[in-house]
């Protein structure tokens, strides 16, 4: 009879420690996710999650960080763009007033994430939109 070494059934038992709790964060609970703020270690908002906060709100100024071929695609109305992946980013956020307030947003709430992060870190209030999606079902109109 072929019986496991010990030291197979230690291994198999770490392995199962280890590995159970990084597939349980796998499992596509969307609860979970709704829960879980953005970057591990972070008290960002996950992307898109501030856009129903900001419904409508025409005091706010609003920036598209997406490419220009993306913006030209569609685009909530009156919405600036400033492409986040362009050489000229971070001269165009410090040239924005500081004292307005701006929700930005890109395709998938990726780059918005980024984007919303690095106008924070030099004082701008800004919320993070998340994707286009978000925004236009959080009432933004676009076109």
């Amino acid at each position: 009879m072929n019986r496991p070494s010990p030291i197979r059934a230690v291994l198999a038992s770490l392995a199962l420690l280890v590995a159970g709790p990084a597939l349980a964060g796998c499992s596509g609970d969307e609860a979970a996710d709704a829960a879980t703020p953005g970057a591990e270690g972070s008290n960002a908002p996950a992307p898109g999650r501030e856009a129903a906060g900001v419904a409508l709100d025409a005091d706010r100024i609003v920036i598209d960080v997406r490419t220009p071929e993306e913006f030209d695609a569609g685009h909530v109305n009156d919405a600036r763009l400033i492409d986040i992946q362009g050489p000229d980013f971070d001269a165009q956020i410090a040239e924005l007033d500081p004292d307005a307030d701006y929700v930005v947003y890109c395709r998938s709430g990726n780059r918005s994430a980024v984007a919303a992060g690095e106008m924070r870190a030099i004082g701008l209030d800004v919320l993070d939109g998340g994707a286009m999606d978000d925004m236009t079902a959080a009432g933004w109109p676009a076109g």
